[in-house]
């Protein structure tokens, strides 16, 4: 079977015939070459199917799902609250974060904030190529931008701050509740004072030491996406 893997929204069941739109139809028709007959995958949260070519009419790839290959995955719920960096870089975050297994992107407006909008557009589709590439399922969401405090009240989650005062290093796994998992970044210019005071007053937190250095924004999401990911599993 082809390696090819693109992301279908609609409900996908064995025998069901449909068409990709003109995107998908055009990367597998004139990028990737397939012809009639030829077999590709199509998944979404609720698993993945082996799909046969059937006709490529008006550029239009036509397709017949044949055998279902993977069922719906019971994941980690694992959370990024971030500051928006600029968009090289955030693009960088976001596709490296998503392999690394976030299922949620929450993007925070700090105090310290330089770069204050989103463009969800592009990094969905960003989202959307990672998960392509990395053999997910579930194509994790991103929300608005929004505030610190909106944050901290409008979730119930285990809160991992990734602070640079802290000595502590380890998670203590045993606190954690069955609510997701949320690692919060701080912006360029760090956390101010308050911003400190209100996470660590947080329920449900946990601050830990990712690193001895200053790190980057998206290289200290990675990091800590890397190094909590192995103490969770």
């Amino acid at each position: 079977m082809s390696n090819i893997r693109l992301f279908f929204p609609k409900s996908l069941s064995i025998n069901l015939k449909g068409k990709l739109d003109k995107s998908q139809s055009h990367y597998l028709s004139k990028v990737m070459r397939l012809k009639e007959n030829e077999i590709f995958s199509l998944f979404n949260s609720n698993g993945e199917w082996e799909v046969r070519i059937i006709t490529i009419y008006k550029k239009i790839v036509e397709f017949e799902v044949i055998n279902q290959l993977r069922q719906k995955e019971n994941i980690k719920e694992l959370w990024l609250a971030f500051s928006p960096i600029k968009s090289s870089f955030s693009d960088f975050m976001i596709q490296k974060s998503t392999e690394l297994g976030v299922t949620k992107f929450l993007p925070i407006i700090f105090d310290r904030t330089i770069v204050r909008k989103i463009n969800k557009e592009r990094l969905t589709k960003i989202i959307i190529e990672a998960s392509e590439q990395s053999n997910r399922l579930l194509i994790p969401t991103i929300e608005d931008p929004q505030s610190l405090d909106k944050l901290l009240r409008s979730y119930k989650f285990n809160l991992i701050f990734t602070n640079l005062n802290e000595t502590n290093k380890k998670l203590n796994i045993n606190k954690m509740t069955t609510n997701p998992i949320c690692i919060i970044i701080g912006p360029e210019g760090d956390f101010s004072e308050n911003e400190r005071e209100k996470i660590l007053k947080f329920k449900d937190v946990q601050s830990v030491k990712i690193n001895e250095n200053i790190l980057r924004s998206e290289t200290a999401a990675i990091s800590a996406l890397s190094i909590i990911n192995y103490q969770i599993n």
